[in-house]
């Protein structure tokens, strides 16, 4: 080829590279997306871990919705009342005081108290144990597999294996809820920080089948409910549950609990 023909192909090419770079800077000055300077402001001020917690994809997703006003200035669980300050400031409003909440596990079937009614020897995953006989090994189908799917979705190290069944340290949890969204048999609560007691027990089989299965279950007598002076604990298919709003933590719910499985928090 000669050198007339390289530097017209050079030119022709280049040529069609300017023009598409005017046109695409026209379309995208006229399909311009107008985004509010306070979005970027909010996401930076927000954790970043996103971590899903807030009910948005992610700390962008929360951001948005915050500007837009279809989120609270405090909708981040993870960074709690400092970033909801952060974020009512670049808001320009104030930021609604919120409670502390934690995750809590309702089983207490350790393996001192629960027994394995066969070996298994599938994927040590709560997940796919759900699908075999009573949803894994233990004899309380309604109790923790204890294989740890919630403590490998925990961004923050707060929820660990011990004895069997999976334990939530209340300091290191900031309420972000993927060990609720990922435990099978809906285990896991959130709770007040401040909660003095709880029912460690999801099992909703009548009291005889339950003492059969785990040693500490709650057997559904009501002597918990009928002990509060707060009326605060409500029996329902055989198991007992607290109401926070009413629980006042004066423990005689745990004290009188024949099964030992209302304890302190």
């Amino acid at each position: 080829m000669s050198i007339l023909g390289i530097a017209t192909a050079t030119g022709i090419v280049g040529g069609v590279g300017i023009l598409i770079g005017i046109f695409l800077s026209i379309f995208g000055n006229i399909f311009k997306v107008e985004t509010d300077a306070r979005e970027a402001a909010v996401e930076e001020a927000l954790p970043g871990n996103n971590c899903g917690g807030c009910g948005f994809p992610g700390c962008s997703g929360l951001a948005a919705a915050i500007v837009k006003g279809e989120a609270p200035v405090n909708g981040c669980p993870v960074g709690g009342a400092a970033v909801a300050e952060k974020v009512s400031e670049i808001m320009g409003v104030s930021a609604e005081a919120t409670e502390k909440l934690v995750a809590f596990v309702k089983c207490n079937g350790t393996c001192e108290h629960t027994v394995d009614q066969y070996l298994y020897s599938g994927v040590k995953d709560c997940r796919m144990a759900s699908f075999v006989p009573s949803g894994g090994p233990k004899s309380c189908e309604y109790g923790c597999t204890g294989f740890g799917s919630c403590v490998s979705v925990c961004k923050f190290d707060a929820i660990h294996i011990v004895d069997g069944i999976a334990k939530v340290d209340k300091e290191k949890c900031t309420s972000c809820g993927q060990c609720i969204a990922i435990c099978p048999k809906h285990l896991i609560e959130l709770v007040p920080y401040a909660a003095g007691y709880a029912v460690a027990c999801s099992s909703k089989d009548k009291g005889p089948q339950v003492m059969k299965k785990c040693s500490t279950g709650c057997i559904g007598c009501g002597i918990c409910a009928k002990n509060c002076p707060e009326e605060a604990i409500e029996v329902k298919d055989f198991l007992a549950h607290i109401d926070q709003d009413k629980c006042v933590s004066c423990g005689a719910c745990s004290q009188k609990c024949p099964k030992k499985i209302i304890p302190g928090l």
